[in-house]
């Protein structure tokens, strides 16, 4: 098999590299936010560690409304096989 026909399997505990965003991804993260006042996140990559659960680190713009101020920050979601992605931190980079 040659490498341009290999696909790249998650493993199982290991991190990804940071990729853009699928569909899933984005509903994960929207669903977690939901709900969350004050600063506005823009999702722009994403990297996923297959556990027990999903967990994932967006890599974001970040922006608290009306200032111009912009910053990227990293939100570190769970997302159980059963039940609704919850945050569990916000780091500003």
């Amino acid at each position: 098999m040659t490498a341009q026909n290999q696909t790249e399997e998650p493993v199982m505990g290991m991190w990804s590299a940071y990729n853009k965003l699928t569909p899933q991804d984005k509903e994960v993260f929207e669903e977690a936010l939901e709900g969350f006042v004050g600063i506005n996140y823009r999702p722009l990559t994403v990297a996923t560690q297959i556990v027990d659960g999903t967990n994932y680190n967006f890599k974001c713009m970040a922006c608290l409304p009306p200032n111009a101020v912009i910053w990227e920050a990293i939100i570190k979601i769970y997302k159980p096989l059963k039940g609704k992605p919850q945050i569990k931190g916000i780091t500003k980079l």
